[in-house]
């Protein structure tokens, strides 16, 4: 009679501590992974597509293109325009379905 008290307090006991632990164990790898020093490479990487991004808002488009891309990229919407009738090519259509 005792035996099966104690081996059923056991069981209890072991659930509440399991639950337990596994609610720890998934809250502290949560904490883990926002605290932890990134990869060295992959602090390089997200640096350069940071400063990439600042330089690309400073610059208004992309970084470092010369007079030629300019020029290239200002024929191909010409003729574009051209083919497709006129607009905004830079802008995503707007579609309205009645």
């Amino acid at each position: 009679m005792i035996l099966q008290q104690i081996l059923r307090l056991s069981s209890i006991f072991r659930s509440a501590v399991s639950i337990h632990l596994r609610r720890n164990i998934g809250l502290s790898a949560v904490v883990f992974n926002k605290t932890k020093e990134l990869d060295p490479v992959q602090k390089l990487f997200l640096d350069k597509i940071r400063e990439y991004n600042t330089k690309s808002k400073q610059a208004g488009g992309p970084v470092d293109a010369g007079p030629e891309f300019h020029k290239d990229m200002n024929e191909s919407l010409a003729r574009l325009q051209r083919a497709y009738g006129e607009g905004d090519l830079t802008k995503f259509p707007e579609f309205k379905f009645e």
